[in-house]
């Protein structure tokens, strides 16, 4: 399947598409337009996919490192905190593009894993996190509403067998 579209790291001029497909979306969290904002900033990312022949945002995605001690350079946590991807684009590999960019980019600053929550419900988001190399390492009961679900915790650790960043 060739890629109909493009990842890049977003700019400010990008947080109205970014909010309206937010929005849009069921699955993700709704965030303030102040928190996307911060997501431009250190420490934090936030990729978007655009379509090539349009100027159409097919998703984005956001993470943030966690750097503990002096010095900064390396990260201590990192995090997968929201993708989101239209519907129009869905099943072509934009979601799978979204994530690797945030995986990739915490590797480069050393993150020795990356984690998220997923609604325990969400079959497809699920399959996805575990084809990138995510385990399910716990489970917060009835964290989300509307609807209720439980949230289940995955890592990614990008130095072991199967996983980005592995060496073979």
């Amino acid at each position: 399947m060739e890629a109909n579209f493009h990842i890049r790291l977003a700019t400010t001029e990008d947080l109205p598409r970014v909010l309206a497909l937010d929005r849009a979306t069921e699955s993700t969290p709704h965030w303030p337009a102040a928190e996307y904002m911060a997501a431009l900033q250190a420490h934090r990312c936030l990729f978007v996919a655009e379509t090539q022949t349009t100027p159409h945002l097919a998703g984005f995605a956001a993470g943030r490192i966690t750097v503990i001690g002096t010095g900064g350079a390396t990260a201590d946590s990192a995090e997968l905190e929201s993708v989101a991807v239209a519907a129009a684009s869905r099943r072509k590999g934009v979601g799978r593009a979204l994530c690797r960019a945030v995986i990739d980019w915490a590797i480069r600053h050393g993150a020795p894993a990356i984690d998220l929550e997923v609604r325990s419900r969400g079959e497809g988001p699920i399959a996805l996190y575990r084809q990138l190399g995510f385990v399910v390492v716990g489970r917060r009961v009835n964290y989300y509403r509307d609807p209720p679900d439980d949230a289940l915790l995955m890592r990614l650790e990008p130095g072991t067998a199967g996983a980005p960043g592995a060496s073979v």
